[in-house]
């Protein structure tokens, strides 16, 4: 009868003086070299001690679960010709591209082969793509499409409002936006092309959020004049005062996205505030969108904005050049 050793016997968590790494993950392979074989860890699985992150690998039960925990996972068994790309690529690099459920419920990854089969594991999105040698660098123990060939295949295969929000992450991290540009052509015939090319001229660095890019494209969808970014309005000493989402100088309209981690009731007063203050200092005309007008069934953001810039614009003053 196979005895379960001291260190894990009636116990509620598995502590550091086990053999077996208590903070990352680690592959069916080690566990075994350090003296914790196959029927011990199915024993400590069950007893919710330990639990599988991969097929072939584990992680102490206690580790909260995150996409750089899955990630280090995915390091122990990724084949030498699979690639990390989409969202997970973009998460490695530093972009939010990650779809909104990820606040609910843990993506996949994105792990695909540029030969042979492809890789099938649960809890990775897997497939086969064609890449070049200047579409992947090394990030950490990965193989990663870079930023140029992530910010294009992203612009391409994502929902459109979600593809905008990738490409200016990418301009943000510091992507050449010429190069973004010169790009596009090399993916002639490949699925989402037509919506790269007409993405890829409205990329801004300015837009720090997905939010923010995705109302900057009902903007442009709404057929108005293209809009500018974070608009920073001075106060009567010429200090600047407060920053516009996304908005047009000209008219004096503005568009702001108050999502709920910093736009909640404890802020609700100081945000009223500062919009009455543009309005009245200023001659502003403010519109707030939330997430459902921008990302809900009705996208009701695109005939809010057109009627704000129609008002805002009706109401500036029209002056008559009696120079001539």
């Amino acid at each position: 009868m196979h005895v379960m050793p001291l260190w894990c016997r009636d116990v509620d968590a598995i502590t550091p003086d086990a053999p077996i790494p208590c903070d990352r993950p680690f592959s069916a392979v080690e566990a075994s070299r350090l003296g914790v074989d196959e029927s011990l860890r199915r024993r400590l699985v069950q007893r919710g001690l330990l639990r599988p992150l991969l097929r072939g690998v584990f992680v102490v039960a206690s580790v909260p679960d995150s996409l750089r925990l899955r990630v280090a996972a995915l390091e122990l068994v990724v084949p030498e010709h699979a690639v990390v790309v989409d969202r997970t690529a973009a998460w490695l690099h530093g972009v939010d591209a990650l779809p909104r459920s990820a606040i609910h419920r843990m993506p996949g990854l994105d792990v695909f082969s540029t030969r042979g089969s492809r890789m099938r594991r649960p809890g990775v999105v897997s497939g086969t793509r064609d890449l070049t040698v200047r579409d992947v660098e090394a990030v950490g123990g990965l193989r990663v499409t870079t930023p140029l060939r992530t910010s294009c295949d992203l612009g391409r295969l994502l929902w459109r409002f979600d593809a905008l929000s990738a490409i200016d992450g990418f301009l943000r991290l510091g992507l050449d936006h010429s190069l973004l540009l010169s790009e596009v052509g090399r993916f002639a015939g490949h699925r989402g092309v037509r919506q790269l090319r007409t993405l890829a001229p409205l990329g801004d660095p300015g837009a720090e959020s997905p939010p923010e890019s995705a109302l900057r494209l009902h903007w442009y969808d709404a057929d108005l004049p293209a809009p500018e970014t974070q608009i920073w309005i001075d106060d009567d000493s010429g200090v600047p005062k407060f920053r516009i989402d996304v908005g047009d100088r000209a008219v004096r309209y503005g568009a702001e996205y108050f999502g709920e981690e910093f736009h909640d009731e404890e802020h609700r007063e100081d945000d009223e505030a500062r919009l009455g203050w543009l309005e009245e200092h200023r001659g502003w005309r403010m519109d707030v969108f939330t997430k459902v007008d921008v990302y809900g069934r009705e996208l009701a953001a695109n005939g809010r904005l057109r009627h704000g810039y129609e008002t805002a614009a009706a109401s500036r003053p029209t002056y008559i050049d009696l120079s001539r």
